[in-house]
């Protein structure tokens, strides 16, 4: 043989591995199995009825190197990661079909196997749909449906912004004001470009937002679900552990953070939830203060709101403690005050009661707490009494967004939501803020504290600060290094 055939043929062959290979590792979810995929589905073919189309949009690819992530709808209706995908649920017939793009050879043997129209058959049995397809047959596909023979079938698509990676709806919905009141900017958003499209090239259509439709379905969470945040809360507190014991003065606030982050990716986070909340001293008197650039002193407290996005869904836990490891006198009376009245809004949660009965209930037991007890400054005793009044204090959902979908106030509690309880007060004197968080799982018969085992108790934070931290045992290196 040439000789100088030999080394094509040796190219030619590690290219047939490296394709065999990415086509074996196809990279799909784990989590939940394909009957609790095509049991969502089903309730989205209920809700649509027998002459109703729903179509949902997947993710788009990401420029450079961003690490591709499937928005929230399309995850919890399918579980494919493959950017550029769509999924349309005909009512007619109750099928469900996915469209995939084509294969991108260069991109998997760079990147590793994305699923694509070229494995229908592997992606209809993981998912358990009854057709894939190409994109370029979704139009086609949209006329046949029923355009041809009237009444055209009502076509429920998303108004609501996709929530992609830590994003939450409320953030999205500011984020495109902001957008629409620079006239500079003022793109439209990408569901509107879809709605505009859907009504130039078929105008035949009634287009109605399915968005409630999925608020509904994702605020009562299933066992596997619970089970993620579950896992992902335990990496929230353990990470905010972590944080704890690496504080002392003279620590920098992202240091923190980047002590919580190792906790996460240690046990398999994608990365956040959402961008940290640490803030030292009067920092934290900005709800969302995400800068983390200023160093803890001694004598301040340090508030730290923080949580991984663990396969695809999150948490939402919060701690404040004293830098220096010792609770003051002064700041012992507002904490004990806060942990009490987080003791007191979950004695009250169970099945069939509203947040407003909650509220009032733990409102009228803090009442009788302040009997008898005494505050250092009377602006102390002002901002716990104002405490009282704010209702505030039982917060938002939680699952694939931090800030999740669908309504827990107003209604009776159901078994299987998940929300958080954060009670917190304002010294405005001081510029002072305190609150904890923790996460609440509402059970057949009451409720379920997953945050519960991160330190509260003040004697148990002071414990624990008093650990060694990740930062003790590997500081940050001096820079710039010595040659």
């Amino acid at each position: 043989m040439n000789r100088k055939v030999i080394p094509l043929i040796m190219i030619l062959f590690s290219i047939f591995l490296t394709s065999v290979t990415a086509q074996d590792n196809h990279h799909y979810q784990t989590d939940f199995t394909k009957e609790e995929f095509a049991e969502r589905r089903s309730k989205i073919f209920t809700a649509i009825g027998n002459n109703g189309m729903a179509l949902i949009q997947g993710a788009s690819g990401l420029p450079g190197f961003s690490i591709f992530r499937q928005n929230n709808t399309y995850y919890y209706l399918t579980g494919l990661e493959s950017p550029h995908a769509y999924l349309l649920l005909n009512g007619k017939n109750r099928q469900a079909t996915i469209y995939l793009p084509h294969r991108d050879a260069g991109t998997e043997s760079s990147q590793g196997k994305v699923l694509s129209v070229e494995d229908n058959e592997l992606v209809k049995q993981l998912v358990g749909v009854d057709h894939v397809k190409g994109i370029e047959f979704l139009s086609a596909d949209l006329v046949g449906t029923g355009l041809i023979r009237p009444p055209a079938p009502v076509l429920f698509i998303e108004f609501s912004p996709a929530e992609n990676g830590n994003d939450s709806r409320d953030e999205l919905l500011y984020a495109q004001a902001r957008s629409a009141a620079d006239p500079w900017d003022g793109q439209p958003a990408r569901e509107a470009l879809f709605i505009q499209k859907l009504r130039e090239r078929f105008p035949q259509f009634e287009i109605r937002d399915l968005s409630p439709v999925l608020d509904s379905m994702r605020v009562i969470k299933s066992p596997k679900e619970i089970e993620l945040i579950r896992k992902a809360t335990q990496i929230a507190g353990l990470g905010i552990i972590e944080a704890m014991r690496s504080t002392q003065p003279g620590v920098y606030e992202y240091q923190l953070d980047a002590a919580a982050k190792y906790i996460f990716h240690l046990h398999g986070a994608r990365g956040d939830g959402y961008a940290s909340i640490i803030g030292g001293g009067t920092n934290a008197y900005m709800g969302h203060y995400f800068h983390k650039t200023d160093v803890l002193k001694d004598g301040d407290l340090v508030l730290m709101d923080y949580a991984p996005d663990y396969h695809y869904y999150t948490s939402d836990v919060t701690r404040i403690w004293p830098v220096n490891g010792t609770f003051s006198p002064e700041q012992k009376e507002l904490y004990n005050f806060i942990v009490a009245y987080r003791d007191a809004l979950f004695r009250y949660i169970r099945p069939g009661v509203t947040s407003n009965e909650v509220i009032d209930q733990a409102a009228i037991e803090m009442k009788q707490y302040l009997v008898g007890k005494k505050f250092v400054k009377p602006a102390h005793l002002k901002a716990v009494e104002e405490g009282i009044k704010f209702r505030g204090h039982f917060q938002h959902p939680v699952g694939m967004a931090v800030h999740d979908v669908g309504r827990v106030h107003g209604i009776p509690l159901k078994a299987g939501m998940v929300f958080t309880i954060d009670p917190m007060i304002w010294i405005p004197e001081e510029r002072l803020y305190i609150r904890i968080e923790d996460m609440a799982l509402v059970t057949a018969d009451g409720v379920e504290n997953l945050s519960g085992f991160v330190p509260s108790r003040l004697e148990d934070v002071e414990a624990t600060i008093k650990e060694k931290g990740i930062i003790e045992f590997r500081p940050a290196a001096e820079l710039p290094l010595k040659k």
